[in-house]
């Protein structure tokens, strides 16, 4: 199984854990992948990464689509690429919630599914570079023609001869948008997969593939969950750290009727604690909310422990349905534990 490390966004001061990033290229690590919310970027980091990395994949996990055109992203992403030596970077791209999309960007919420895909086809016609790119989408068109526009816009080539095959990996959940990322994307960041999921997303995944045709399969998608790591003989203390972040997450990034994460804790079957958790936290009571997040919920989505608890609990994660893995953690042993673990 291939393994990634996540980095994810930076807090109130710029950091980039770069001795870490080289542990994890020395140790054979596939990739290393950035975050967004609103503050730090995901693609300037990986500038600085590719620069005093060698071999290790640089992937966005994930762009948030309001954030930028599809050509302003494509544009970002192939002069990393080439400054990186090329066939390195991964384009992993997303919606945020509305609440950020709208507060934080401006930009309308729409239709994600339908911007998704206009995105993507956008992106894919700029790497290819087989004729001046036009788009006559529902969501977004180019050249652009709506309100405001003088209709003079003109159809363009990009200038850089890009990687016309850049991989794009989509981070969806819903129904409709899994369908979606096996239809058109190369990869997929499932939100919120844990062993046993594959058996609600595989009927949604062949589905997609179907639709794409062209014999399309499984064996075509890169999917890549992430999961929490910590070597510990502590296990109840590594699930106290990771309740804050879950509490954030289920109770608060997003509006009260609109919450991906929330929604799939639902669909893991912890509907009463989602509920829960999200009372808590929109009405202040934050610490209550993070003491309403379960055990098992932890602990189906971490490997923590001694070493020979992660070694026994990987297991599943390696037959799950998964072709990579990547790894949220800030100890250095428990990257090389992984690193040991995932090379059997």
């Amino acid at each position: 199984m291939k393994l990634g490390l996540s980095i994810g966004y930076s807090g109130a001061e710029m950091r980039v854990p770069i001795e870490r990033i080289l542990m994890a290229e020395k140790l054979g690590y596939d990739s290393i992948w950035t975050a967004e919310a609103y503050g730090s970027d995901a693609i300037t980091p990986l500038a600085y990464v590719a620069a005093l990395t060698k071999r290790i994949r640089l992937g966005t996990g994930i762009i948030q689509l309001a954030a930028r055109t599809p050509a302003a992203t494509a544009m970002a992403v192939q002069t990393v690429d080439a400054l990186a030596g090329g066939n390195r970077f991964i384009c992993g791209l997303g919606v945020s919630g509305p609440q950020i999309v709208e507060g934080w960007y401006g930009q309308p919420w729409g239709r994600p599914n339908t911007r998704i895909r206009d995105y993507v086809a956008i992106m894919r016609k700029i790497f290819e570079r087989e004729a001046p790119v036009s788009h006559a989408g529902k969501e977004i068109s180019l050249p652009y023609t709506g309100p405001g526009a003088m209709g003079i816009g003109k159809p363009l080539k990009s200038i850089l001869h890009m990687n016309p095959k850049l991989p794009i990996w989509l981070g969806t959940g819903t129904e409709m948008n899994v369908k979606m990322t096996a239809e058109i994307a190369d990869g997929w960041l499932p939100l919120g997969f844990v062993p046993g999921s594959m058996k609600i997303y595989k009927p949604w995944l062949d589905e997609g593939f179907a639709r794409a045709g062209g014999g399309k399969s499984i064996r075509d998608l890169e999917i890549q969950p992430s999961v929490t790591v910590r070597v510990t003989d502590d296990v109840r203390d590594a699930f106290r750290r990771m309740k804050p972040t879950i509490a954030l997450y289920v109770g608060g990034m997003g509006h009260r009727d609109k919450n991906f994460h929330n929604d799939m804790m639902v669909r893991r079957g912890y509907g009463d604690a989602a509920k829960a958790i999200q009372e808590m936290y929109l009405s202040g009571r934050k610490g209550e909310a993070m003491e309403a997040v379960p055990d098992e919920y932890c602990d189906e989505m971490s490997l923590v422990g001694t070493p020979a608890r992660i070694r026994e609990r990987f297991k599943p994660w390696a037959d799950s349905g998964a072709t990579g893995l990547t790894i949220n953690s800030d100890q250095d042993e428990a990257l090389e534990l992984m690193a040991e673990v995932a090379r059997g």
